[in-house]
């Protein structure tokens, strides 16, 4: 398994080089065609068309109209088989060498760094070196390197006859076009070379090279027809606004008697616009998407799926043909359920530490500021005080403390890691020196620093080796690259998680927002998102920032529960409203407190737990509190205290990269196929919608009870 993975990375960086030396076209088939009678047609090789169109195989009966994608004028057989197929056939099909090099094994080279260097796949190196199947790579050794013939770039590569210009469309993903064309992703990268591989971004208005698809064209969506809706009990606007895919605004515009009596209720009868989605109309509006996977079978499909076999036939008919590895599948967006979905794509529940592979030798960098130029560890007394006083020092100890448990624990899996250290002493050009003195070659994650300058440095050289760069604090830059990941969630993905999190849960509760002017945004952003909301804004002057609470009372519901957003980043307006709504909070009237931003003003002294406890205030949150668990007392054995959370913080990040490296050895890749990773205090969910980098959009709801911080789960 682990040599098929370390293969498939190779393949798909060697496949991306040459593709541009290839000539395609495609074709409609036609009725009687076979595969072999199609080469004959074009004169290539049986193989060469099977291997571009992974959704026929050699004994398929080809359905009349299906577009193939023709490999012309191959020089050099491809090597993208070797993602699906076993080595053996591998290694029966790849091109023969012309001649062979020599390399002179160098000190902390790899085999992957050497086998990138000669853009070959690492088996091909220990295919042509077989003491390497027995021994370790030792400096010194001489390599025998495999040279391939050289094909030369033509600009005509592509016949324009046979393919058309596509333009992405908003909300369209390369899961949703491969459906529509009815082609893997696997051909869509070869027809489209400059495509990323570690990355799946399309951009609006980016152009594609695709086969025409005979006689069909795409429609734009039709609204026309409305019908008359009963509102049946327990409905909420956000329930319906899936199921009719309309967003909440739009129901209330069409139907304002919901804003008139204060929000859906039982026995409603209101408009809805009946939509018919054109067949051709495929994006993530409409649709989910799933990849089929080698050997996966139709009972084993559909049991993962939950979904029949006849309605998965209906909305995907090339189904009929057989289940092929590497076909794009559909599914209405209803049929989420429990499925795991990023970007529109459907994951495969993959469990990390049942799938480590002790083959894999992970290689850090950690770049932190631990300033030891600034403490004299001879004087106890004196590196206590530097500590307690240098916020960097102390992000940098708890995250590396954790980071070193973290180490202990992929150890104990089998995983040996490979992991060098250094102090940036909160210097770029430290930092700097750091970079010129390393071979990042065969490094497969850099994790800091901490200083956003600094890090913008070191993605920027990081990115010309390919290796990902780990933030560990930061949410956002203001710099745009593609191998920076950001660990921490931005305050506005956590108020669309927040305002999400609502949405899924309210049924007739009275929302009422409290802000400063500060805030205003905020409050105009809830009231899009819940048009029944009603709004209070603090008055201010110089001196003083007050409520009105002859305005605020007059906006309190006595029959439903009152939901109050209060958001500001002054603790004493904190402070003030906090007492204000538990005094207000009876019998008679319920409220409940939450915040889109727990700042440093919710985290005060003179804010009253005891408040925010009776008002099971809600807000998001990038961390939860950790229990007495595996990882606390292996802490407490090595370092004699409890982990902070930067500790914790710093232990779930390493530990999750360090399994997903074990897993596959490529961050990327493995980034793109795992979804939600959970630990002790921290959920990773990395995405890279945009070409900017990758965000974590993972959070918990946490919510103030009996004087304790719970987690939330959505039925609550």
């Amino acid at each position: 398994m682990s040599i098929r993975f370390l293969i498939t990375t190779a393949a798909i960086i060697l496949f991306s080089c040459q593709a541009m030396a290839q000539q395609f076209s495609s074709h409609a088939v036609k009725t009687g065609e076979t595969v072999y009678s199609i080469a004959r047609q074009y004169k290539v090789n049986p193989a060469d068309i099977l291997k571009y169109n992974k959704e026929i195989t050699e004994a398929d009966v080809l359905q009349p109209n299906t577009i193939l994608v023709i490999p012309l004028g191959a020089k050099m057989q491809s090597v993208q088989d070797s993602i699906a197929l076993q080595k053996k056939k591998l290694e029966e099909e790849q091109a023969t060498p012309i001649a062979f090099g020599t390399h002179k094994v160098k000190k902390r080279e790899t085999i992957f760094s050497i086998a990138q260097r000669y853009n070959i796949s690492e088996e091909e190196l220990k295919r042509y070196n077989t003491q390497l199947y027995a021994r370790q790579l030792k400096k010194g050794m001489r390599l025998k390197i495999p040279e391939y013939p050289k094909i030369e770039v033509t600009s005509d590569s592509v016949n324009v006859d046979d393919f058309e210009t596509y333009t992405v469309l908003p909300k369209e993903t390369r899961w949703s076009i491969a459906n529509k064309y009815g082609i893997t992703i696997d051909s869509m990268l070869a027809l489209n070379p400059d495509l990323s591989v570690t990355t799946s971004y399309l951009a609006e208005g980016q152009e594609l090279k695709l086969p025409k698809i005979a006689g069909s064209s795409v429609e734009e969506q039709d609204v026309q027809l409305y019908i008359s809706y009963t509102v049946p009990p327990k409905k909420t606007l956000y329930s319906l606004s899936q199921e009719y895919n309309i967003s909440s605004q739009d129901i209330v515009r069409l139907n304002p008697e919901i804003g008139e009596r204060g929000g859906l209720k039982e026995g409603m009868v209101i408009r809805l616009p009946e939509m018919k989605v054109p067949e051709n109309e495929i994006n993530t509006d409409n649709y989910i998407f799933y990849e089929v996977k080698p050997k996966q079978t139709v009972y084993s499909l559909t049991r993962n799926l939950g979904i029949d076999y006849k309605e998965l036939l209906d909305l995907n008919p090339d189904l009929s043909r057989g289940l092929k590895s590497g076909m794009v599948l559909k599914l209405p967006k209803e049929k989420t359920g429990n499925l795991e979905v990023k970007n529109s794509l459907i994951l495969d529940k993959i469990n990390l530490v049942d799938s480590v592979n002790s083959v894999n030798k992970p290689k850090l960098i950690y770049l932190l500021p631990f300033r030891t130029d600034k403490i004299n560890l001879g004087d106890v007394e004196s590196a206590t005080d530097a500590i307690s006083r240098s916020n960097a020092i102390s992000y940098s100890l708890g995250l590396y403390s954790g980071a070193l448990i973290a180490l202990d624990s992929i150890s104990d899996l089998g995983i040996s890691v490979d992991v060098k250290t250094f102090d940036t002493q909160l210097n770029p050009d430290k930092t700097r020196q750091i970079l010129q003195g390393e071979d990042l070659e065969g490094v497969n994650a850099i994790i800091g620093p901490l200083q956003l300058n600094s890090l913008k440095e070191v993605a920027i050289s990081a990115a010309n080796a390919e290796v990902p760069v780990i933030a560990p604090l930061a949410s956002t830059s203001d710099f745009e690259l593609e191998n920076v990941f950001f660990s921490i969630p931005s305050d506005q993905i956590l108020r669309d998680r927040m305002l999400v999190f609502i949405e899924e849960t309210i049924t007739d509760e009275n929302i009422i927002v409290i802000t400063d002017a500060k805030n205003k945004a905020v409050s105009e952003q809830i009231k899009e998102k819940f048009p029944v909301a009603q709004s209070v804004e603090l008055q201010e002057d110089e001196e003083n920032i007050s409520l009105d609470l002859e305005v605020f009372a007059g906006l309190l519901s006595l029959e439903t529960e009152n939901w109050v957003f209060v958001e500001t980043d002054n603790f004493k307006v904190v402070s003030s409203v906090s007492s204000i709504l538990n005094s207000s909070n009876s019998d008679t009237t319920k409220v409940r407190m939450f915040t889109t931003n727990k700042n440093k003003a919710f985290e005060n002294d003179v804010i009253s737990g005891a408040h925010l406890s009776n008002l099971n205030f809600t807000y998001p949150s990038v961390y939860k509190e950790t229990n007495n668990n595996a990882f606390v007392r292996r802490y407490r054995r090595r370092f004699g205290a409890d982990p902070d959370r930067y500790a914790v913080r710093g232990f779930d990040l390493t530990f999750d990269l360090l399994l997903k490296l074990a897993y596959k050895l490529n961050l990327f890749e493995a980034s793109n196929i795992v979804g939600i990773t959970e630990y002790c205090g921290n959920k990773f969910d990395y995405n890279n919608e945009l070409s900017s980098g990758y965000y974590n959009k993972a959070s918990y709801i946490m919510m103030y009870e009996e004087m304790r911080i719970t987690q939330v789960k959505p039925e609550q």
